[in-house]
């Protein structure tokens, strides 16, 4: 029972390790991807296009571009 008990503890202990070091990785990451954000927004004019769906672009998601004409939806073989 001793081991058990022992074993458990050291995965809590392993996971909560884990967790932690994802929290502080996550966070990181998240105030340089803020900060780049931020300097390629004061670099970029507002003149520029919206960012799109980049599944949808290539047709293997829901949705089509803004540039697509019925036409082309038209040819697409039917399943």
């Amino acid at each position: 029972m001793q081991r058990v008990r022992i074993g458990i503890t050291g995965l809590a202990v392993v996971f909560l390790v884990v967790l932690l070091a994802a929290a502080v990785v996550g966070f990181r990451s998240k105030d340089k991807t803020d900060e780049s954000n931020l300097a390629a927004g004061a670099e970029n004019s507002s003149s520029e296009a919206p960012p799109t769906d980049p599944l949808a672009e290539l047709g293997v998601a829901p949705g089509g571009t803004s540039g697509e004409s019925s036409a082309t939806q038209d040819n697409e073989p039917k399943r």
